[in-house]
């Protein structure tokens, strides 16, 4: 393994919030212990919270418009059951103006009945005008997203994230410059292989492994020792740990070194 040391560019926002003195907090799907997830209800009371970074999902509907939302289905997060009847109503296999007239509000609480699905580009512009997005990419191809950041003029003043490291490589390949963020346990490592045989917990392994992305942050499960996170340090990548509800955990992890709490309660 051999350090890799960010680039000291402090005209860009991403570089410039990793070398925070303090631990980063990031608001989980927005606030979505207060608010329904992924909505932007939720993202308004995470930046009023004060989270330093907000946190998104977002896969692609069936006309190739990223649209915001966690599952690969409707089911848990919207009507759309009623609408169509049936379960497992796949994202896929819907259109963004169909998607985007559901009510993905009123399962939380009738307070927030209405609520829709927006759309990638309607949540960021909501977000990045007062803070920063961490985008967690469910599907699709690299050149999507990187695309439409380019176009906004949002390379490295957001953060991009995923479970699949063989995307964070092709990413790297298209926009070294971009920030982005290598979710463990993967699913995927950056060649293509499938991460069957290393534990989950945060190692040295993982480490070799996560270098070969391009990424600059270990977005972590809880299993992170000390150790592990003195280690990812001195290999020059920050840790950050989802998903934490709770001040008990958050101080052990906390005492461990780590960076940043991703979190469904900001405040």
């Amino acid at each position: 393994m051999t350090a890799t040391p960010f680039a000291q560019n402090t005209l860009d926002p991403a570089v410039e919030i990793l070398s925070s003195p303090r631990p980063l907090v990031i608001g989980h799907r927005g606030c979505g212990a207060v608010a329904p997830e992924n909505t932007i209800p939720s993202f308004k009371l995470a930046l009023t919270a004060g989270a330093d970074l907000v946190e998104l999902d977002y896969h692609h509907t069936k006309d190739g418009v990223p649209v915001v939302i966690h599952d690969f289905t409707l089911d848990r997060t919207t009507d759309a059951k009623r609408f169509w009847g049936g379960s497992r109503l796949k994202v896929a296999d819907r259109t963004a103006d169909e998607l985007c007239a559901l009510d993905a509000g009123g399962w939380f609480s009738s307070h927030y009945a209405g609520a829709r699905l927006p759309t990638l580009v309607e949540a960021l512009e909501v977000i990045q005008a007062q803070g920063m997005a961490l985008i967690e990419r469910k599907g699709g191809h690299p050149a999507t997203i990187l695309r439409l950041i380019r176009e906004k003029g949002w390379v490295n003043r957001l953060i991009v994230q995923s479970f699949d490291w063989e995307y964070l490589s092709a990413f790297h390949a298209l926009e070294p410059r971009q920030v982005l963020g290598a979710l463990g346990p993967p699913r995927t490592l950056a060649d293509g292989r499938q991460a069957t045989k290393l534990s989950g917990a945060l190692s040295g392994r993982w480490i070799d492994e996560l270098e070969k992305t391009g990424a600059r942050i270990a977005v972590w499960s809880k299993a992170v020792s000390r150790k592990s996170v003195r280690l990812t340090h001195e290999l020059g990548f920050k840790v950050w740990v989802y998903t934490v509800n709770d001040s008990a955990p958050a101080n052990r992890l906390l005492d461990r070194g780590v960076d940043g709490i991703i979190t469904d309660n900001a405040a």
